[in-house]
């Protein structure tokens, strides 16, 4: 038989957003009726092959959460491949998360797509705001091998691509049509329209078309599955003799043109406009829940996953349901609209209360994971207080031998609070904060430098105990570490000494100093930076800049007073302290246009500004409280880089990207939408020559560059509606209008920061400003045990793990997800092949290399006994190593 001229797959679906203007109860309600149906239709129609279901696996857990006597007809259909899910847990916004929490969104939903049944191997990406660079690099680790994504690849007028990762392996893409995955939602199976109907899907699809395989998406938002599509199929098959007509699944059309070759190729990030909305200006929206995003998913990366995998390697509980339960609530607060901030109030305070939740569980484990590897016992404190001696706990997170300057806080007990109907108790009393130095395990004394004295309560709790609540001073003090290990432990005891023995401090100005850098906080609130090495200043730090902004959750507007000019009130100095280890600066001030003391009401821009240099360290840490009281603004802080004309490189996930500075177009932009002139970034942007600055946060953050050199980076959006049509820059409803008061961010935020002079080729490929982040927002970490009794297993030194290797950087140390063995994860931010080392201060009895999804590929030599094990890392490429370590 000749082959048919073209194929078309009619490929039924819904795209189902778990929350967006209406809450996760009432979709998820809707969601149940829909599944219901689904399930009757596909067991009723065994020719329907297939129905997808969106590429999330969530949606399925949600409503088998209502539906559990469904499962079983559930498995039957994932099963046999007629309920495509997964691979994706939800579909993220995938620029947001770090490059860790999409892993874990494709290890959720692949575990829990295989529990079902069956997981779906096409990357599937429908409505996410733009696509991050690693996304071949993921579907290469996931054995996935096509993809399929709409927003963010520009005027590419074509519907086959080769997309190539940062590490060199592709992913054939299909890029869906202008109108998405929604162009075969208006079909008409009725034999007297179906011909218009088709013909208008049939000549946008034909025209793109790389291939003799079509895609036909038939669904849109929260349909429900059509009962008609056999009629459908039938219909459009009578109008097409010379074609093949199919029902199928996105599998059975990815697997149809996945192995299409000469296909044009597209590499790096994709976020480029004037194809269909990209919406960049999320990025910015509801700015403070970001910032919560990105804390929670460092402490789950870098502090409860190591801690845990360490643990267990010392015989310790299993804390991967925890580690997993955490993960579960993170990431579902990762769907393109609650992560985007575009989402209804309601949305936005679900996601607060997950964030909540998620960070209760990091905290427990985190201090069960350490009170085992400490010997910590709560409950013998209590039974024999005689026997409790303080301590401080060191731990250092980073994968290399480490010491420097700790920043930590110290309890010193005052009073007992009772809790319960009144009795004979006695509260006991304290003496509260005296004098003290810190002692080593061989009796070497350690001074503190003490910053500051306040007093507040602490609760402390034990398993077999009602928890213990005081009156207590808490010192926060400063101390120069002992060399610790990689991911390693140290105990430090306390002693009582005479005042005037401990590093002293002294008042200063307005000025901060150390040996390499210098800051002075100006009379109008900017910062004027120093480089002592080269003597270069940078004048003009920190300036709060504030423009109207008439926009929506999705996208940025200027009005027509677009740039407010922000008068300063007196900047007034709290504290300001010049010491051996630390200085600080504390200040306060207000902000406000002109304009706005003339408005009705309080509009002013409060300031609260904390400055920190601690010896040794290159980087001014910055924490800014802002309280906002105004409407319908953009708040940005401007960073004069002094270097005209050059790109920056800006953190992404497992990696970094170089980007040219953002000219305005005025003019000469598609009608769709105005180009966004920000950008995202992951924990760094730098802007640097033979000279430039570094800016550092904690995590995910907007920025801008200029062609004349001044980074800005966005503290909040103040916006009131989640979509408005009269926007010059964006004319159109992005989504279903609701008033958004929430979203206008008023009241007070935090925003940490750090800024550092950069000099040399340090902006070359990001692993010198890695290590500058790390040392900022990953310092060695204290915990001070107030009810301590010291055990000689206090803690175990040799339970380190450390990574060599020039340009290599650690990307995650985690239990195993089949829980035998810790998995050690890295990525090179170099162009050539590295050569790294992971060195283990335990023995290990295998090594294996892995994909991501922890598929063994093959075993790795164990060198040194057990304790070395060595990789190849690809340019810009992913390493994942898993050890197994011998059961005692």
């Amino acid at each position: 038989m000749p082959q048919p001229r073209l194929t078309f797959h009619l490929i039924p679906h819904t795209h189902w957003d778990r929350e967006w203007y209406l809450s996760r109860a009432r979709f998820g309600a809707r969601l149940v009726e829909m599944v219901d149906d689904l399930i009757d239709l596909l067991e009723r129609e065994p020719s329907i092959p297939g129905f997808l279901l969106d590429g999330q696996t969530v949606l399925l857990e949600d409503y088998l959460t209502v539906r559990p006597e469904q499962e079983s007809r559930v498995c039957a259909l994932v099963g046999a491949g007629r309920l495509e899910t997964g691979p994706w847990y939800v579909l993220a916004d995938e620029q947001i998360p770090s490059g860790e929490a999409l892993i874990r969104n494709l290890l959720i939903g692949t575990d829990d797509a295989i529990r079902w049944g069956r997981r779906m191997n096409v990357l599937y990406s429908p409505d996410a705001f733009g696509h991050p660079a690693i996304l071949p690099l993921l579907a290469n680790e996931f054995g996935i091998r096509c993809g399929v994504a709409w927003r963010g690849l520009g005027g590419n007028d074509g519907d086959l691509l080769q997309w190539r990762g940062p590490d060199g392996r592709t992913m054939v893409l299909y890029h869906l049509p202008p109108d998405g995955y929604e162009i075969g939602s208006a079909l008409q199976s009725d034999a007297s329209r179906v011909k218009a109907s088709w013909v208008a899907v049939r000549t946008k699809l034909v025209a793109r078309a790389r291939s003799r395989h079509i895609a036909v998406l038939v669904g849109a938002d929260h349909h429900a599955a059509r009962q008609d599509l056999v009629t459908l199929r039938d219909a459009i098959a009578a109008i097409e003799p010379e074609s093949e007509v199919r029902l199928s699944r996105l599998e059975d059309f990815g697997q149809a043109v996945e192995s299409e070759n000469q296909l044009p190729m597209v590499q790096g990030e994709q976020r480029a406009p004037g194809y269909t909305w990209v919406l960049q200006d999320v990025h910015s929206t509801r700015a403070h829940q970001k910032r919560r995003n990105s804390r929670l998913e460092l402490w789950l990366e870098r502090f409860a996953e190591p801690l845990a995998a360490l643990a267990a390697l010392a015989g310790g509980r299993d804390r991967r349901p925890l580690l997993r339960s955490g993960w579960r609530n993170l990431v579902q607060c990762h769907f393109h609209d609650a992560i985007g901030g575009c989402a209804s109030d309601m949305v936005a305070r679900e996601v607060d209360c997950r964030f909540a939740s998620v960070e209760g569980t990091i905290r427990e484990i985190v201090r069960g994971s350490l009170d085992q590897l400490s010997a910590h016992d709560p409950d013998r404190a209590r039974e024999h207080p005689e026997q409790i001696s303080p301590s401080m706990l060191l731990w250092n997170p980073a994968a290399r031998v480490r010491t420097g300057v700790v920043l930590a806080e110290i309890t010193m007990f005052r009073r007992d609070i009772l809790v319960g109907p009144p009795g004979d108790r006695t509260p006991r009393v304290g003496r509260g904060f005296q004098p003290f130095c810190l002692t080593s395990s061989s009796g070497q004394e350690i001074p503190v430098q003490v910053l500051d004295v306040v007093a507040a309560r602490e609760r402390l709790d034990a398993k077999t105990h009602y928890p213990d609540q005081d009156e207590v001073d808490v010192v926060h003090v400063a101390f120069h570490a002992p060399e610790i290990g990689g991911v390693g432990l140290v105990a430090l005891g306390s002693k009582s000494i005479l005042p005037g023995r401990e590093l002293s401090t002294g008042k200063t100005g307005r000025t901060l100093r150390n040996e390499m850098v210098q800051v002075r906080l100006e009379t109008d609130g900017t910062l004027t930076l120093t480089n002592r090495l080269s003597g270069r200043t940078y004048p003009g730090i920190l300036a709060i800049e504030c423009e109207e902004d008439i926009g929506d959750t999705y996208s940025f507007c200027p009005g027509p007073n677009e740039n407010r000019r922000l008068k300063a009130s007196r900047v007034r100095i709290l504290k300001s302290i010049e010491g051996p280890l630390v200085s600080t600066l504390e200040a306060r001030w207000s902000l406000a246009s002109e304009a706005d003391r003339r408005r009705a009401g309080d509009h002013r821009i409060d300031m609260h500004l904390t400055l920190a240099l601690v010896a040794g360290e290159p980087a001014v840490r910055c924490t800014l409280t802002l309280t906002n009281r105004g409407l319908d603004q953009r708040i940005r802080a401007r960073f004069a880089t002094g270097v005209p004309g050059i790109s920056a490189l800006a953190g992404s996930q497992l990696g970094s990207v170089l980007r040219p500075p953002a000219a305005v177009q005025a003019t000469g932009y598609s009608t769709i939408e105005r180009p966004a002139l920000t950008a995202p970034a992951h924990r760094f942007v730098a802007a640097a020559d033979t000279h430039g600055i570094g800016i550092f946060a904690p995590g995910f953050f907007e920025y801008e560059l200029s062609p004349t050199g001044n980074l800005r980076v966005t503290l909040l959006r103040s916006v009131g509606q989640l979509s408005k049509n009269d926007l010059i820059t964006r004319p159109g409803h992005a989504g279903w209008p609701t008033s958004t008061p929430l979203a206008q961010c008023l009241g007070e935020h935090r925003i940490d920061l750090a800024i550092s002079p950069l000099a040399g080729r340090i902006c070359r490929d990001g692993a010198r400003l890695h290590a500058l982040w790390e040392n900022t927002f990953l310092p060695i970490r204290s915990l001070w045990l107030r009810d301590c009794i010291p055990s000689p297993d206090l803690p175990d030194p040799a339970s380190t793990i450390e990574l060599e290797g020039d340009g290599v950087i650690v990307s995650a140390i985690k239990p195993a997800e089949d829980g035998n063995g810790v998995v050690l994860r890295c990525y090179s931010a170099r162009d050539e092949t590295v050569e790294a080392k992971w060195r283990l201060g335990f023995r290990a009895t295998v090594a294996e290399l892995c994909r991501a999804d922890e598929t063994v590929i093959e075993e790795l030599p164990l060198e040194e006994g057990g304790h070395v094990v060595r990789c190849a890392v690809a340019p810009r490429g992913v390493s994942t190593i898993r050890m197994r370590v011998a059961k005692t």
